[in-house]
This record gives structure tokens, sequence and C-alpha cells, in this order.
């Protein structure tokens, strides 16, 4: 399949640039690119890495909770003048989310990124890969991103401003954070893959740290997305996807009750986008609008990427057949398969 119509391999460039720029954004430009460009990029772009062109929202998030909120309430202040810079980290994310919506997570995010390299070497090494997770299992999973948004980057944060928790407690997401880990690795830099032995709690924080990369890193070579499922940006994203310009639209037809190839392209398992016969927008509170769905959509314009109202990419069954056939010839390359075509005994033909 010719590489330029192939819209996996448009969105893996896409990604590896976005990876570049955002971890090694300072070195492309001036120290703190950030300021250039903003200061709240709905990605997850650290803030502990040095190097980076741009602020993760949720840091801003935690801190504005703390340092700013917490007090003012503390000090029977004004709660909206500490609720300010909160709104306006909130807006720029906005500014943000509504031209890209949710695809920020399947196009820009670096975590995300690393996480599908990560999954293409597993099925190279010929790994025995996971291709859906159980549905019950992913039904439980879907609550933990909410959790963790609601716990560690506002709650927990502003009972530290109230002065109810330790200081430590006081931007607890990035401390436990795979991406702070993640980028910094990538530009050398050990520092933050280590047990922090001040006190228990950054002990406890430290070693959740640790162990959570780890995990991540060892299902991500056969479970596609794993940290992406329980992500609190993914649940921030959910909150605003409906006013986003980018969405993901159905128009269901008959065979969709059959079909069922969409939802197993899904690399995040949402099968209500094959069972959803109703709704057009069909935007999930778990889609990031990676468009692979449309990819395998079998029927004509049945699954879109519309940008604005207008279809930007659309299910066409010319391009399913071609794409389908790439797909396969891809997952037959392994390194598996590549040692054992060589190792085959070459038999002379009588």
């Amino acid at each position: 399949m010719n590489p330029v119509k192939n819209l996996s391999v448009i969105r893996k460039i896409v990604q590896l640039s976005a990876f570049i720029l955002l971890v090694y954004g300072s070195s492309l430009g001036t120290f703190y690119l950030a300021d250039k460009i903003s200061g709240a990029l709905p990605a997850l772009s650290c803030a502990y890495d040095m190097n980076g062109s741009d602020l993760c929202a949720l840091i801003p998030f935690q801190h504005q909770m703390d340092h700013r909120l917490g007090p003012v309430i503390n000090e029977g202040g004004d709660v909206l003048k500490g609720l300010m810079p909160t709104l306006i980290t909130l807006g720029t994310f906005l500014l943000f989310f509504v031209v890209l919506n949710k695809a920020f997570c399947g196009w820009i995010c670096p975590l995300g990124t690393f996480q599908e390299l990560l999954h293409i070497l597993g099925q190279k090494l010929g790994l025995q890969r996971t291709e859906s997770v159980n549905p019950s299992v992913v039904e439980k999973t879907r609550p933990v991103k909410w959790a963790i948004l609601v716990l560690l980057v506002f709650g927990f944060p502003l009972m530290t401003g109230l002065g109810y928790l330790n200081h430590d407690l006081g931007d607890p997401f990035c401390k436990i954070c795979p991406s702070r880990i993640l980028t910094t690795l990538a530009n050398g830099e050990a520092d933050q893959l280590v047990v922090d032995t001040a006190n228990r709690t950054t002990i406890v924080l430290s070693i959740a740290a640790d162990f959570l990369f780890g995990l991540m890193i060892a299902l991500a070579l056969t479970v596609r997305q794993p940290f992406c499922r329980i992500c609190p940006m993914l649940a921030l994203h959910a909150v605003f996807r409906k006013i986003g310009l980018l969405r993901l639209v159905k128009e269901a037809s008959p065979r969709c009750g059959k079909c069922g190839i969409c939802a197993k392209a899904c690399p995040m398992d949402i099968k209500e986008i094959h069972t959803e016969m109703i709704k057009k927008n069909v935007t999930f509170e778990d889609c990031t609008l990676c468009g692979r769905c449309v990819e395998f959509c079998p029927d004509k314009d049945v699954l879109k990427l519309n940008y604005a109202s207008f279809p930007v990419f659309k299910a066409d069954p010319q391009y399913f057949k071609v794409r389908k056939k790439a797909q396969t010839l891809w997952e037959k390359k392994t390194l598996r398969a590549f040692f054992a075509k060589k190792d085959k005994p070459v038999t002379e033909k009588v």
C-alpha cells in the first residue's frame, strides 16, 4: 500500500514529529520554548523535561489547587480570585482542544506514541499479543481515569493547599506519571527513576511511579495503549469532547450489527463503535481519534472523521481491502518468522 495513502503511516509521522518537538523542543529553538507556544498543551508533555517545548496542562492544575485556591479558601479570600489562574489554564487548554479535540491523544501525546512503538516492537519480536481486552476488564478500567483526575489532579492538591495533607501531595499525579520518567530518560537523565527516601510519602509515590512505568512497558509489548486507558488527560478530554471540531461520525448500516471489524481495530477496545446504531457522533470518552476504526470499516461512508462537519477521512471498501492486505503482510514480518525462514533447509529441485 502506498504509504502516502495509509492513514496509520501518516499518523506515525505526525506522532514522531510531535515527540521530537515536545521532548527535545528547546534544542530546536530557545530554552523553554513553552513560553512561545502555550502553558497548557492538552498532551502529556512533561514539565520535568528541561529540554521540552511545552507544558502538560495537568501540572498547573495541581499547583494552582495547592498554591492558589487552597490558601485563598483558608484565608477567607475571594474564591474567584483563587480560581482565576485555573480558569486561564483551562482556557488555554480549550483553545488547543477545540482545534483538534481528542486527537491530541492519538496524534500528539509523547507517552501515547511511546506505547504504540512498544507494541510494534512486541509484534516484531513475535510476542503473543492481546488483540482485544476482555470487555468486562475494559468496563472496570474505565472509571480509573476519572478517579485519578478527581483525586490526584484536583482533590489531593486542593486538600494540601487547605492544610489537610503534607506538601508532597501537592502534585501527586506528576510524581507517579510515566511521562515524567519517559521524557527525562529520553534526554539522558535518570534522576526521576529513583526511590525518593525523604519521607514515607515520597517513598510510596516514587515506588509507585517506578512500578507503573515498568508495568506500562511490560504491558505495552502485548496490550495496546495500557496507560492511555487510565490516563487523567483522557478523562479531561472526555469532559469537553463535544465542543471539539474534529469528531468521529457514524452513519450506521444494516451490516454494522454483524460486522464489528471497527471495534477489533480500535486500540482502546471501544465496542460501542460497533454496537451504536442511532447516535451519529461516536466520539466516545475513550476515543483518541486515531482513525483506525475508519480505516478498517468495509462499508462506504459508514464511519468518518469530520472536521467542522466536513469529512476529512471516510470509510471506503477499496481502501479497506488494500489496507487489510497491507496490515496482514506487516504482521507476518516478525523476527521469529525471519529467522525461521533463514534456518529452513533448502531442498534441491530434481
